[in-house]
């Protein structure tokens, strides 16, 4: 027992458990990037006479974005779009949105988004708030993004994909026009969903 003893007090103490590494995150979204209008749709769905949904989106906009993964606040986007570009695939119905019932676009050729924050939800999710204007009034609106991936297409172009939605309220930008059904409701509902499928080219960086 003695030597048992003598054995204990002589050896090294067990060393301390090694600190986990810092967790480094390698994240190739980062960059900036320019929309691809042959391959995004800005789109949106509204109800009509209280019981379908018409689908439309905007055929003409231009738009970028840089995207800093490891600080999404400082990330930033701007899209413009030619409001005469509505297309909901019916002549009647598209003149009227153009009309100053609607969207006006003589006087307000052109809507805009500009992004003012962002942050990451979880590894796909995107959440991105920012200044919407539609015929001349501004109000905030938040983005909810899904993050599809990246791929580099046969051309050699680096893409960037997301997903997003919203629901906005049209009154809110000054579109108030409806008219009444006999069966009661109105016939253009006042909740309008935007449905953005984004692919953005990455653009290349200087040497």
């Amino acid at each position: 027992m003695a030597f048992l003893d003598r054995f204990r007090k002589n050896r090294p103490a067990a060393a301390a458990p090694a600190a986990a590494p810092a967790l480094v995150v390698v994240d190739g979204l980062s960059g900036s990037y320019t929309l691809d209008p042959t391959h995004t749709r800005i789109g949106f769905s509204a109800r009509h006479a209280m019981v379908t949904t018409v689908r439309g989106s905007f055929d003409e906009f231009e738009g970028s974005a840089v995207v800093d993964a490891a600080n999404p606040g400082s990330s930033s986007a701007k899209v413009s779009i030619n409001a005469a570009s509505i297309n909901t695939g019916q002549a009647d119905r598209d003149g009227h949105l153009r009309s100053g019932d609607f969207l006006d676009v003589e006087t307000f050729p052109e809507l805009t988004f500009v992004a003012t924050g962002a942050e990451r939800a979880d590894a796909t999710s995107w959440i991105v708030t920012g200044d919407l204007t539609i015929k001349g009034v501004t109000h905030p609106v938040t983005v909810d993004f899904e993050y599809a991936g990246t791929a580099t297409d046969p051309f050699g172009n680096l893409r960037v994909g997301f997903e997003g939605s919203t629901t906005i309220n049209r009154k809110d930008w000054g579109l108030t026009w409806n008219a009444a059904l006999e069966t009661g409701g109105v016939l253009v509902s006042d909740k309008i969903k935007l449905e953005l499928d984004v692919s953005a080219i990455a653009t290349p960086t200087e040497a």
